[in-house]
């Protein structure tokens, strides 16, 4: 199954990503007949289609909300100049780990990262990872890896004055 959602963002990304550089809504694109195309491509190895198309519509609709998280995390780069895959790249990935949040923060920032080493420049896995991990570690539901120090033993020591 894993594979399969991997393949399912490939898809997903590859229907925001035409999608946007088409020109979206303001080159009076819909967005469904894109991925109704891209998601009949790779019907056959896709199980969970419905994942897919959460992902595509969920990311798209609620993309304002998303760029405004990206763009405190990424401060010296606008969301409008950012590389356009990469931009969708951080969408996917922002809406699986801030809104959609079904799989563990650890694997949202993971599979956008893979898509960035595989899709997008020399240094996208770089910033799209720390883009994330920034927004994680700023989330309210950041979960430290370090480990809580440990407790010291409660040893009753003996009190001088009352032996």
């Amino acid at each position: 199954m894993a594979s399969n959602r991997h393949l399912g963002r490939i898809v997903a990304m590859q229907t925001l990503y035409e999608y946007d550089f088409r020109g979206g809504p303001a080159a009076g694109l819909e967005l469904e007949p894109i991925f109704q195309r891209n998601l009949d491509e790779f019907r056959d190895s896709i199980e969970d289609t419905a994942f897919v198309e959460d992902v595509v519509s969920g990311t798209a609709g609620h993309q304002d909300q998303i760029d405004a998280i990206i763009a405190p995390a990424a401060p010296e780069w606008p969301v409008e100049q950012i590389a356009k895959i990469d931009k969708i790249i951080l969408r996917i990935g922002v809406y699986e780990l801030c809104l959609k949040r079904e799989v563990p923060p650890k694997v949202a920032i993971n599979e956008a990262v893979e898509l960035a080493k595989t899709f997008g420049g020399e240094n996208s896995s770089k910033f799209v990872n720390g883009v994330l991990g920034t927004i994680y570690r700023n989330s309210d539901f950041y979960e430290s890896e370090e480990e809580p120090p440990a407790k010291p033993a409660h040893h009753q020591a003996k009190d001088p004055e009352k032996d």
